[in-house]
């Protein structure tokens, strides 16, 4: 009993650290600089992976579902440019913002339809359409920045638009958390990404249709990639064929760090809003302390080593939980004498 114990204690500090980490790193920071519990950086912090947060949340459902989309930040910046030329052309905010989002919901369904219908492989599709839609971008601008005057007015005003106090974009990534929650807590959609991520075949005999669940999925990774593009464009006045560059690896970071398991199947949103958290906090500290962009960037590239070799370590630390829990219950059947019947016999034949 104390093995196991011990065992489950081990797992739930395994898939919880990332609060614990976060609190010591926001504790850090505000040694180094008492500015930084400042209300006002609070907001920065929250508005500075606005953005991040928006491809996250249906990225972590893609993991959690057993595939992953390393094409976003190409989405991202190729939605945001096809968005930004009819504008440029139209002079239509609204015209450029849907034509934006139809692009990333169109490169949502390429990739669906070859991972889901065909079943190709998740990061060689991607990892391809991560080129092809880069280089898009860069075709259709020759590789120039559309300007702010370029750009109509209206959508100047989007990146400073505000819902009452709450900042527009700000308030597009709280819609994304509570819809992504939504759907794994209180939803059927949610168990069958569950279903899917833990066994595919497991799901497909039970009625799940797993094709069409991923082929969603894509979707709205396509769809939250292109949006996510076009709010960062309106952050900064312009658009750039790379302005989602790495937007990627920030991503993945985030949501390994959150604790879903690269191999799927598991995961929460609250340990994804942790992760969230931590990259913003640690991103923002480093402003805070001066450290150059290139050290930044070295930092951010270690944290996604760290969240990987995090994810094999809870993963293995969660095993071995089950394991003695398993151990545990043959145990207390062979001390009961029903170690005997065929059914426990093949079960334990089965975990061995």
């Amino acid at each position: 009993m104390t093995r196991i114990a011990g065992a489950d204690l081990k797992a739930l500090l395994a898939k919880n650290g990332i609060f614990i980490a976060l609190l010591v790193l926001i504790a850090f920071f505000a040694l180094v600089n008492p500015n930084f519990l400042r209300p006002n950086n609070a907001m920065n912090v929250l508005l500075q992976v606005a953005e991040l947060g928006i491809v996250v949340m249906p990225l972590a459902l893609l993991l959690i579902a057993g595939v992953v989309d390393l094409s976003i930040g190409s989405i991202a910046s190729a939605g945001a440019v096809v968005s930004a030329l009819v504008m440029a052309s139209t002079g239509s905010m609204w015209l450029g913002l849907a034509a934006g989002l139809a692009f990333g919901m169109l490169a949502g369904v390429i990739n669906g339809f070859l991972v889901a219908y065909l079943g190709l492989n998740p990061i060689v599709v991607t990892l391809g359409f991560l080129s092809v839609w880069g280089g898009a971008a860069m075709l259709m601008t020759g590789g120039r920045t559309i300007t702010r005057s370029e750009l109509p007015e209206q959508f100047h005003g989007l990146g400073t638009f505000a819902l009452g106090p709450i900042p527009l974009r700000l308030a597009l990534l709280i819609a994304a958390v509570a819809l992504a929650w939504y759907v794994l807590a209180r939803n059927r959609v949610g168990r069958a990404i569950y279903a899917i991520g833990g066994s595919e075949r497991a799901a497909y005999l039970m009625g799940i249709k797993t094709a069409r669940v991923r082929f969603g999925l894509y979707v709205v990774s396509g769809f939250a990639a292109a949006l996510a593009g076009m709010m960062l464009g309106a952050k900064v006045q312009s658009v750039s064929p790379a302005i989602g560059l790495n937007l990627e690896m920030s991503a993945l970071t985030v949501v390994l760090l959150g604790g879903v398991a690269f191999a799927g199947g598991s995961g929460r949103i609250g340990g994804v809003i942790a992760g969230l958290l931590f990259f913003g906090v640690l991103r923002n500290g480093l402003v805070f302390m001066q450290a150059s962009p290139f050290l930044q960037t070295v930092i951010v590239g270690l944290t996604l080593v760290v969240a990987v070799a995090l994810d094999e370590s809870i993963q293995r630390i969660v095993k071995k939980s089950w394991e003695a829990r398993g151990r545990a219950a043959l145990a207390a059947a062979d001390r009961d004498g029903t170690s005997d019947s065929p059914e426990l016999e093949s079960a334990t034949a089965d975990k061995r």
